[in-house]
């Protein structure tokens, strides 16, 4: 099956402090490109507010390829929103987001023009392994991946990463979606766009640390599933309806204790079964207002209309 196309393709590259291996990235990248894209191709890198010297080294890669684009965002607004960027200014018929830490496999990007090439719309790379990946964040990962798809509509599968192709019918739905607190690959699978899969193992990054913090994976976690769904609104009615019988239980057996003059031996008083009912109550209408506090920083977020993201047009650059 033929890997080479007459069409644009466009390379999204979300970068946030990856100066360090973005050369070698990039050098990969190109090699790969050039043999099966053939020069048509243009490189989105999205820089997400860097502190470090990365807008230095896209400055210099841009001067010698009129196939990069950079564009720069004013700060640090995410990954998700970074990629969401380089999306939006994509102009290829197909649109590949990639990671610049080289843990995607560039060598795959082939494979994904051929998935494309036959006619699928959505190209998935499927991470099977990642051996740099640490206990916590694996089975965090499973949780999450558990979690929301019990609590939405929609069925990830284990292990799917941003390391994915669109076609340019897919982007122009795409850019129509606004929320603030997003998960790209979420909100491609919300498209419905039928997806083919390419399954891989995760390379070890090239250089530096992870960008994406416990905390910030957590918070991303739950913002996916806030956005996505509204299930978790739905937790309290349950625990509600959990906890009515087993009140009714705890009350029958405090009556037939007294009644019975304790002869269980539970030697407790009804204020000591009170007291317990009340922790227990109370436990509940503080976890009901958490729930009911993520939705409403949601909507506070989405009700404020500010930007998506604002790039810095003096350091964006861009080939005519």
């Amino acid at each position: 099956m033929s890997t080479s196309t007459d069409h644009l393709v466009s390379i999204v590259v979300p970068v946030f402090n990856e100066s360090q291996g973005l050369r070698d990235f990039h050098n990969s990248l190109v090699a790969i490109l050039e043999e099966h894209v053939k020069g048509t191709y243009e490189i989105v890198y999205c820089n997400d507010g860097s502190t470090d010297d990365t807008y230095t080294v896209l400055e210099e890669l841009a001067k010698h390829s009129h196939t990069i684009r950079v564009i720069t965002l004013s700060r640090n607004f995410g990954k998700e929103t970074a990629t969401t960027a380089g999306i939006h200014a994509a102009h290829g018929k197909a649109i590949i987001m990639i990671d610049a830490d080289g843990q995607h496999p560039v060598e795959l990007i082939p494979e994904f023009i051929a998935r494309w090439n036959a006619g699928s719309k959505v190209v998935v790379g499927v991470r099977t392994k990642n051996d740099q990946e640490g206990i916590v964040k694996h089975y965090g990962s499973k949780l999450f991946y558990w979690l929301f798809n019990r609590f939405t509509d929609m069925k990830l599968v284990p292990g799917v990463s941003d390391f994915q192709l669109i076609d340019a019918s897919v982007q122009q739905e795409f850019r129509r979606l606004s929320e603030h607190n997003r998960i790209t690959r979420g909100l491609i699978d919300w498209l419905g766009f039928p997806r083919d899969y390419i399954y891989f193992k995760a390379k070890a990054r090239t250089a530096g640390e992870p960008t994406y913090s416990f905390r910030k994976l957590v918070k991303l976690a739950v913002d996916s599933i806030v956005s996505l769904s509204i299930s978790p609104l739905y937790i309290t009615a349950y625990i509600g309806a959990v906890i009515l019988p087993l009140s009714l239980l705890l009350v029958l057996f405090m009556l037939v204790n007294f009644l019975l003059g304790d002869p269980f031996g539970v030697h407790a008083t009804g204020g000591a079964y009170l007291i317990v009912l009340l922790l227990f109550l109370v436990s509940v209408v503080m976890v009901s207002q958490g729930i009911i506090g993520l939705y409403l920083s949601h909507i506070h977020t989405e009700t404020q209309n500010r930007p998506l993201y604002v790039i810095d047009e003096a350091k964006s650059v861009r080939y005519s």
